[in-house]
């Protein structure tokens, strides 16, 4: 299950990262800079067997502070650096960020039920939507694939980021996006080759 990458193979090991910080809760994060709660942490840690397991030799992260503190945890304990890469960045949620749902369901009502019965369809004022997410996403792992060909590399970003990965690799289109599990501190694989992708492993929680 965890056998080296061939030469001729790129290997992605996707990791979420751990729970935020408590004021986070019940608010709408993506851009909205937030750390890891103590719980995220200890989810993190608990994740270090299993990345070790696919034997990573490069780590990249999203430049949010819950995606770099989490892929600092990983990278210590696997003798790596980091490498922040903003286009693995969450979503730009725009005028929603840090407000509440109830607060974004009473100031902007159209938009938000457009975003609750087609989430993939909807731009979010000042901010982004689901394709040009995935269009950032996609062209920041294209780069990586092409700088590390036959390699072992982490991602470790949002489950937007990696959602968007997953339906590419396996070729869903946008509105499966959310059958795709993602938990905090959840491992995901996929191998890559011309043409043809493999997901190992869906969403590992330890």
């Amino acid at each position: 299950m965890t056998d080296p990458a061939p030469i001729d193979q790129f290997r992605l090991v996707c990791v979420r990262h751990g729970e935020p910080e408590q004021r986070a809760r019940g608010r709408v994060y993506g851009k909205l800079d937030v750390g890891l709660s103590l719980a995220g942490r200890e989810q993190v840690r608990r994740a270090v067997a299993v990345c070790r397991a696919w034997r990573p030799t490069v780590v990249y992260a999203s430049p949010r502070t819950r995606a770099r503190q989490s892929a600092e945890i990983l990278a210590s304990a696997l003798g790596q650096d980091v490498t922040v890469e903003a286009a693995f960045a969450e979503l730009d949620f725009g005028r929603f960020e840090g407000r509440t749902y109830e607060e974004v369901e009473r100031d902007y009502p159209d938009v938000y039920r457009r975003w609750m019965d087609a989430p993939t369809q909807v731009e979010f004022p000042d901010g982004e939507s689901y394709s040009q997410l995935r269009a950032r996403v996609l062209a920041g792992l294209k780069r990586i694939r092409a700088m590390h060909v036959g390699g072992v590399v982490m991602v470790v970003a949002h489950g937007g980021v990696i959602r968007a990965v997953l339906a590419d690799a396996l070729g869903l289109d946008a509105a499966a996006i959310f059958r795709l599990d993602q938990s905090y501190a959840g491992v995901s694989v996929v191998d890559y080759r011309t043409g043809f992708s493999l997901l190992r492993t869906l969403n590992v929680v330890v």
